[in-house]
């Protein structure tokens, strides 16, 4: 297959990558924005270069004129979760939507491969639009924890140093470590709840501090700016006590504040 031709059978697929890449994005900016904790921390995706799409014709006997039916991670995406039970809470995100289509589901993480390889992988159907009409191609959706991805990225790595013929003894070594990640991802899932307590504490927090900044410099367009200095000092001086409470009084106080500003100019 000439270069060109390559180039014309891949696009598709990096329209789909680029596409899905910003929809689950979409996603966790969805969760922040209802102050809710998201299963979702990463996203990231990938087109298989054409020298791993001929590897793995190689490997498994499929005529490269028939990779688009035969391979279905040309276009791949990755979805990194906090903890194992979000695994689950993704795939029930995924399996509602209505853009794209399920074709097939492996569990990895409930039946690890013989290496010690753990994910959950979703192989779906999904259209994208081309200046010659919709295509309709398959794509592949990893779905790990952050310990899970840390070992198969190293796996990976080796798998391609040692052209999938790993030595025993390291691959000894990589089943340990999936061991170990096993242990860390349990041990993770037990303080679960304490975790995403913190986490949506200091979200929320943020939240409050990014309105009254946002409030603040719209007083300063609204009165005068020696007193919004003493507001803004004023705020320096509760955030520096570290008291969420006073934080959330403050804010309400300074929302009073700026409702009677927006008073006195709606009577003038």
């Amino acid at each position: 297959m000439e270069l060109k031709v390559w180039k014309e059978t891949l696009e598709p697929y990096q329209m789909a990558v680029n596409e899905l890449t910003v929809k689950f994005q979409h996603v966790i900016e969805e969760y922040h924005l209802r102050g809710e904790y998201c299963p979702i921390v990463g996203v990231s995706g990938r087109v298989k270069t054409i020298s791993s799409i001929l590897d793995k014709c190689r490997r498994k006997n499929i005529p490269v004129e028939e990779i688009e039916d035969q391979m279905y991670d040309i276009a791949g995406i990755r979805l990194i979760v906090q903890f194992v039970e979000d695994i689950e809470i993704a795939v029930q995100l995924i399996r509602k939507r209505t853009d794209m289509e399920i074709k097939e589901e492996r569990d990895y993480v409930r039946h690890s491969k013989e290496s010690g390889y753990r994910s959950y992988h979703m192989i779906i159907r999904y259209q994208v639009q081309t200046i010659e009409g919709p295509r309709t191609l398959y794509a592949e959706i990893q779905i790990r924890t952050l310990g899970m991805n840390f070992w198969a990225a190293i796996e990976h790595s080796l798998q391609y140093k040692y052209k999938e013929s790993i030595p025993e003894n390291i691959s000894y070594k990589l089943l340990k470590a999936a061991q170990a990640i096993v242990v860390l991802d349990s041990e993770m899932s037990a303080v679960r709840g304490e975790i995403m307590d913190a986490q949506m504490s200091m979200q929320h927090q943020q939240q409050i501090v990014s309105d009254i900044l946002e409030t603040i410099h719209h007083l300063y367009k609204k009165t005068n700016r020696r007193e919004v200095e003493k507001i803004e000092d004023e705020f320096y001086r509760v955030y520096q006590q570290n008291d969420i409470e006073k934080l959330e009084r403050f804010a309400r106080d300074l929302d009073l504040i700026a409702e009677g500003y927006e008073a006195q100019d709606a009577g003038m």
